[in-house]
């Protein structure tokens, strides 16, 4: 028969287990960099400043759909450099730039 100590530890470790069976494991693979971000002038989302370098899975037409679906046009060039961000050119409000889009979908223009 058990004491009451070795129930509470029993029912604890259990408790304690299924609590961080819960949680997502941490991607290994992430780096450690995230994107540089300054606060909007509204209190609205981040503004992104810079792209973070990552392991991106977009493909090259679903970063051209992310970016035309942002209001570019003519969106042309998209090649995936060494660190994972995808760079091209695009149009928006008449105006041709430099665009980016890193491994977490953000869209950096210039």
């Amino acid at each position: 028969m058990l004491n009451r100590f070795a129930w509470t530890l029993i029912i604890g470790t259990t408790t304690i287990g299924a609590a961080l069976a819960q949680q997502p494991p941490a991607n290994p693979n992430a780096p450690s960099n995230p994107a540089v971000t300054m606060p909007s002038p509204s209190g609205a989302a981040p503004v992104v400043t810079a792209p973070a370098a990552g392991a991106n899975s977009f493909t090259e037409t679903q970063a051209k759909t992310r970016l035309e679906n942002q209001g570019f046009t003519a969106v042309s060039g998209l090649t995936k450099d060494k660190d994972g961000i995808w760079r091209g050119m695009g149009t928006k409000g008449g105006r041709s730039m430099s665009v980016s889009v890193d491994y977490q979908g953000n869209i950096v223009e210039k």
